[in-house]
């Protein structure tokens, strides 16, 4: 008997699919940091059974047209704007994704570039790295505080909990704005919701942790951080689209904000002639969120477990669709 196919659309560690080796066939786009090629993808939606599929792939009916035996894609992240779920729906195909095992992660990372950020810590590495540090001044590289400012979180979702979190833990003010009211955090973090424009107006760090909606691409304006403070720094960890770059850009090399920290852009990877590479008051990372060893293990073997699941008749762990 044929043992169901899954294609994984980028390489994985061996050990992560040894388990599951017994009862499948199991095959891999064989490059790390090479997206797999659309034409491979159709082709091998074609044959499998189940794709393990990553954010940077598209997934719509030019790779699904043909693929009459795949009853299950699970994307290796939260979100899943890179699936046509109309036409996984028309194909009857489960999607799954991986929320919660990457929360706490996510949250570290994000705050951790708030901090970055602040403190000036990629500039000050870069300074010493160099060899200008010559001399101590009072003013050498001086940031912004953390502690006792207001962080404004727009994305009240599981991440920006748990962020809201590590902000209590710094004597943060919080604020949030969010598609609906989260009356627990509020009582727990003693959070406050306010309109966005409110959130803009008085927030020390405004951080982007929302989903990418048709509401929420280019939420981040020029008209967006124009009522930000000059003091305030931005923080997006969410979706690149959410912002437009050019008015980003413009905002900072104007001083209508003090400083930017992006884990995400519109488009991705950006190359080193990007704009906001440029700037010093940027810091840049290549999407790493949830990137530890720990978590993204956990978000593959969570994925191959809900395949697991569906290709034994039964209803996976973390549906989309």
């Amino acid at each position: 008997m044929t043992k169901p196919y899954i294609y994984i659309t980028r390489k994985i560690p061996e050990e992560l699919i040894v388990a599951y080796q017994d009862r499948y066939t199991i095959n891999m786009w064989p490059h790390e940091q090479k997206p797999v090629e659309q034409e491979t993808l159709a082709l091998e939606a074609q044959k499998a059974d189940a794709l393990l599929t990553m954010l940077s792939d598209k997934i719509d009916m030019d790779v699904l047209n043909d693929a009459e035996n795949l009853k299950i894609i699970a994307n290796l992240a939260v979100g899943y704007d890179n699936i046509n779920l109309e036409d996984t729906k028309r194909k009857e195909i489960t999607v799954t994704n991986t929320p919660d095992v990457l929360t706490e992660t996510t949250a570290d990372l994000t705050f951790a570039l708030l901090l970055s950020t602040a403190r000036r810590i990629v500039e000050a590495s870069d300074f010493i790295k160099n060899g200008k540090w010559q001399n101590w001044s009072p003013f050498l590289l001086a940031g912004s505080d953390a502690y006792n400012k207001t962080i404004g979180i727009v994305g009240m979702g599981r991440i920006g909990e748990a962020v809201a979190r590590r902000a209590k833990g710094f004597g943060m003010n919080i604020i949030y704005h969010n598609r609906t009211r989260k009356g627990q955090a509020e009582e727990e973090l003693n959070a406050s919701y306010v309109s966005f424009d409110t959130l803009l107006a008085e927030s020390d760090f405004v951080v982007c942790l929302a989903p990418l909606t048709p509401e929420t691409r280019g939420m981040f304006n020029e008209q967006a951080f124009r009522k930000m403070k000059q003091s305030a720094i931005f923080i997006n960890a969410s979706r690149g689209q959410n912002v437009d770059e050019d008015a980003l850009y413009d905002a900072l090399v104007n001083g209508e904000i003090k400083g930017a920290g992006l884990d995400v852009f519109a488009k991705e990877p950006i190359g080193k002639e990007h704009p906001l590479l440029k700037l010093d008051q940027v810091v840049c990372l290549p999407h790493i969120g949830s990137s530890s060893t720990d978590t993204r293990s956990t978000m593959i073997d969570l994925c191959l477990n809900n395949i697991d699941l569906v290709l034994s008749g039964r209803k996976p762990h973390t549906p989309v669709l």
